[in-house]
């Protein structure tokens, strides 16, 4: 039988989420876990993979069991399972062909930032961190030119395995809320640090180092070398997938709410 489950989990405390041999991702602590319940090994696929130190808010993820298992079993036995740093929200079975990579019709990134003169201290790893304030007017009127399907050479990671470059953004929205700098992010798919690459980026723009012109410009010239630092993952949530309705699934998405 096929799951769908949903899990949050604090980045800061994983390699990133793909497995690793050393045994220190959220996919290898959700395996152990899942496996602890089913009685067998158990493989995931999930919706995105995220880096160390990125945080999800609803990572979508689905496996295979001949186990034999209530709902509360997969959810409440497997968090008996994980580190304090994760925790399985829901699980669900689903159709056979369900798959929580290639069936998500859209991801959600946000990025928290702080503009502040000292760092953050109880929000440290939970938060981006740049050290003067920032045009926020200016990072979301330089933000405007990603909107749409582009090639985001720009802002794609070296060692990036897309078959691709090509992607289609369909929202970024960049704001302040309260003392932080909240960018939203809503595409089809995203290129290895594509978020973080635009967030770096924006920050040019935001402080002044470079005008709002030069985000579209460096879009045009598809040179990563160009481009500006890839941001600090501590900000960064994947905040869910979004599927079709037929897919019967809870909500595949959640907002994250933190004030500093």
């Amino acid at each position: 039988m096929r799951y769908a489950a949903c899990l949050e989990y604090d980045g800061r405390g994983f390699c990133g989420f793909q497995a690793q041999p050393s045994g220190c991702s959220v996919q290898d602590a959700l395996e152990h876990a899942l496996a602890a319940i089913a009685g067998a090994p158990v493989r995931i696929a999930a919706a995105g993979r995220t880096d160390a130190g990125v945080h999800a808010t609803a990572q979508l993820v689905h496996f295979d069991t001949e186990a034999t298992r209530p709902d509360t079993a997969w959810v409440r036995g497997t968090n008996a399972h994980l580190p304090a740093g994760a925790s399985v929200l829901w699980a669900r079975a689903v159709a056979p062909d369900f798959h929580a990579r290639f069936a998500a019709r859209a991801r959600r990134y946000t990025y928290l930032l702080l503009d502040r003169p000292t760092r953050p201290g109880l929000d440290a790893g939970r938060v981006g961190w740049y050290h003067r304030p920032l045009d926020v007017e200016a990072m979301a009127q330089a933000a405007r030119c990603l909107v749409g399907t582009h090639d985001f050479s720009a802002f794609r990671a070296a060692e990036c395995q897309a078959k691709t470059p090509v992607k289609t953004l369909l929202a970024l929205d960049v704001r302040r809320v309260g003392a932080l700098v909240r960018l939203d992010f809503h595409a089809t798919a995203f290129l290895h640090h594509m978020v973080r690459n635009i967030v770096g980026a924006l920050v040019y723009v935001g402080a002044l180092r470079q005008p709002v012109q030069w985000v579209e410009s460096l879009l045009a010239g598809r040179d990563r070398t160009r481009a500006a630092p890839t941001f600090a993952p501590d900000g960064l949530y994947f905040t869910g997938a979004e599927y079709d309705a037929s897919s019967g699934l809870p909500a595949t998405t959640r907002d994250i709410v933190l004030t500093a």
